[in-house]
């Protein structure tokens, strides 16, 4: 078996739902050398999330965020952790519901995805920022 582990360093992203697949495998070209294996991709952020989900129509993440802001709404009342902005608490909280990774299967050197399936990264901040994700292969 063989593993490669590497950082990359994502472009700082709208609030909102990205698709991102293609920069991780633009970012990965050593995926070609495996035949068989998993890649698991890793945000190293607690007010952004990662998902597989519907890749052709972009009103699919436009729902995403709508629907996260209704049930994570901001400004909420019990909120104590409000120092960095009314966006931050609802941004952890949308972070651990979406979860920070995700693993997917690789045959003959490529991603096997469904024909309509691509990662999310959610970007759940205003201003997030560039984001850090840690891209794992194992296989053979």
């Amino acid at each position: 078996m063989k593993i490669i582990q590497k950082e990359i360093q994502l472009k700082a992203k709208s609030r909102g739902f990205h698709l991102i697949t293609d920069e991780v495998e633009r970012k990965l070209p050593e995926i070609k050398e495996f035949n068989q294996g998993i890649l698991k991709v890793f945000i190293k952020h607690t007010s952004a999330g990662l998902s597989m989900n519907e890749n052709a129509d972009p009103t699919v993440r436009e729902d995403f965020e709508a629907h996260m802001n209704k049930m994570v709404p901001e400004n909420q009342p019990y909120y104590k952790h409000t120092f960095e902005g009314p966006d931050d608490m609802p941004a952890h909280i949308k972070s651990s519901l979406m979860g920070s990774s995700v693993e997917l299967p690789i045959t003959n050197g490529q991603l096997n995805l469904g024909t309509w399936q691509g990662i999310y990264l959610g970007e759940f901040r205003n201003h997030g920022g560039s984001r850090k994700l840690v891209l794992t292969v194992l296989g053979d």
